[in-house]
C-alpha cells in the first residue's frame, strides 16, 4: 500500500499540494511500514490495529475526495475511476476486510506464553 502512495504521489521526496494532504501521504505511508513490522515482529494487537487504520483512513480519504472535496484540494472531485485510485482502493479494502477480524480475534483470545 506504502508503494502505490508513493507513486502516487510521485515519489518519497515528493509532497503532494495542499501541504496537508503530502503530510498525509507520508505519514500514511510511514504507518503501513511499521505495521508490516509490527506484525512481522509477533506484536498482533498493535500490528493489526495499525493495519486497520492504514486501510481505513485512505478509504474514507478517497470517498471524500472524490465526493465533495477536501479544502484547497478540489482536483479529484468526480474522478471514480481513477486506474492507481482503484488499485489503492482494493488493496485498502482487502487490508480491512482482513485485518478487523484478526484484530478481533487477537483481541479475544489472549495469548499464554
Amino acid at each position: 500500500m506504502a508503494v502505490i502512495h508513493v507513486k502516487d504521489q510521485g515519489g518519497v521526496t515528493t509532497t503532494r499540494d495542499p501541504h496537508y494532504i503530502g503530510v498525509a501521504y507520508h505519514v500514511l505511508e510511514i504507518a503501513a511500514v511499521v505495521a508490516a513490522a509490527l506484525l512481522l515482529a509477533g506484536s498482533v494487537r498493535s500490528g493489526w490495529l495499525l493495519a486497520a487504520g492504514v486501510a481505513a483512513g485512505p478509504l474514507l480519504g478517497y470517498v471524500l475526495s472524490r465526493g465533495p472535496g477536501l479544502p484547497h484540494y478540489t482536483d479529484d472531485i468526480g474522478n471514480w475511476t481513477e486506474p492507481l485510485g482503484l488499485v489503492s482502493l482494493a488493496v485498502e479494502g482487502a487490508l480491512l476486510l482482513l485485518s478487523v477480524p484478526l484484530l478481533v480475534r487477537s483481541l479475544l483470545h489472549r495469548r499464554t506464553l
